[in-house]
């Protein structure tokens, strides 16, 4: 039985590694995200809009418990989901626990082409853009530096990095 959980922040590749990773190994993946969305018929915006970041963030507990309970999964968590909670805690008895780790610039030059797609981003300036995901990313570490791995996270460009990152993620995980 496998289940591994990927943290990190936004822009981090979790989604784009988890991927590939599950297919490699031939594991189901699930992008916490998505799995609630798909559950509540809802975005989850909409979801952190109509419950608040309280109940949103309940409600992302009770669904990684429940996906938590999966076997042979890959799980991308929210760039959030550990920072509430026993989350990372909960993760960790779970299962094995990786934190994409991704310098600042990478994050930037990634979430940059994406401010659209993430509501939280729009509207910001390069250098309040910067600032946003420093600051974020300061207050969250102690949270993603529980994970049992750390894997560089900054390699996740083309096809190739992609492989070659799957590949080192696996050697990493003894898998």
């Amino acid at each position: 039985m496998i289940r591994i959980f990927l943290t990190g922040y936004m822009g981090a590749g979790k989604t784009t590694l988890g991927k590939a990773f599950a297919r490699e190994l031939g594991l189901t993946f699930i992008d916490l995200d998505w799995y609630i969305e798909e559950r509540f018929h809802r975005s989850i915006s909409d979801l952190f809009h109509e419950r608040g970041e309280d109940g949103f963030r309940q409600l992302e507990r009770n669904m990684l418990h429940e996906a938590g309970e999966f076997e042979d999964v890959v799980i991308s968590t929210g760039g959030g989901t550990p920072c509430f909670f026993d989350n990372m805690e909960y993760m960790n008895r779970q299962g094995q626990t990786v934190f994409l780790d991704v310098p600042v610039e990478v994050l930037f030059r990634r979430l940059r082409v994406a401010t659209q797609q993430r509501p939280i981003l729009q509207g910001k300036t390069d250098e309040e853009l910067r600032t946003f995901i420093e600051g974020a990313l300061d207050g969250r570490r102690s949270f993603y530096g529980q994970a049992r791995y750390r894997f560089d996270g900054s390699r996740l460009e083309d096809r190739h990095q992609i492989a070659e990152s799957v590949s080192s993620l696996r050697r990493l995980l003894e898998l």
